[in-house]
């Protein structure tokens, strides 16, 4: 593969591609934290940014050292994705339902949770590792750092259009943003086991 237009086109293009499962879920943040500082925006979106950046990396690596158990563990993905988003929009959902929502703001705004979600939405980017297999080391590393500038960018969107809409959902954003999540999950689940 040579450094060209295409190489760069191609890289926005998988940025744009597995940045939506956490512009959704940024979306789901942004809803739950309707006063949420900038700061805290960004460090949410640099969160999902490192996750789909190292993902790829991840996944060269292991195309390019182990590739018979890397493949092993491809269908297992879409199972993990599955878990994690389903127990933390449940939480959510249930928090929500109950009405407790300071406890649920904690839950879905922590930092382990936040780890879990970065986990969530970029794990399926492990296969992009087998995409990105013909690169260099340098060629995958600028093309996963393109992925993270685009993640980042396409989240802060995310977490902006979600605290416009909790403002005018007050009350509902928790059960909004656990459905959402699920959704996510499903939708990773069944891409990932039918049609993967």
């Amino acid at each position: 593969m040579n450094w060209n237009l295409m190489f760069f086109v191609n890289s926005v293009l998988l940025g744009v591609g597995l940045a939506m499962d956490a512009f959704s879920v940024s979306l789901a943040n942004g809803l739950n934290e309707p006063l949420m500082k900038r700061g805290r925006m960004s460090l949410i979106a640099g969160v999902f940014a490192v996750f789909q950046a190292a993902m790829p990396m991840i996944g060269w690596r292991c195309v390019h050292t182990i590739a018979q158990y890397f493949q092993a563990f491809e269908r297992m993905i879409p199972w993990i994705a599955l878990i994690l988003l389903l127990y933390i929009g449940g939480k959510m959902l249930m928090e929500g339902i109950k009405g407790n929502e300071e406890e649920c703001e904690t839950l879905s705004l922590g930092f382990a949770t936040l780890m879990v979600q970065g986990i969530a939405t970029s794990i399926d980017a492990l296969s992009v590792g087998l995409a990105i297999s013909e690169y260099s080391w340098i060629m995958a590393f600028v093309c996963s750092v393109i992925i993270a500038v685009v993640t980042f960018f396409i989240c802060i969107s995310g977490l902006q259009i979600g605290k416009i809409m909790g403002t005018r959902l007050t009350g509902k954003a928790n059960v909004l943003g656990g459905v959402i999540l699920i959704c996510i999950g499903l939708e990773i689940f069944i891409k990932g086991v039918f049609f993967g």
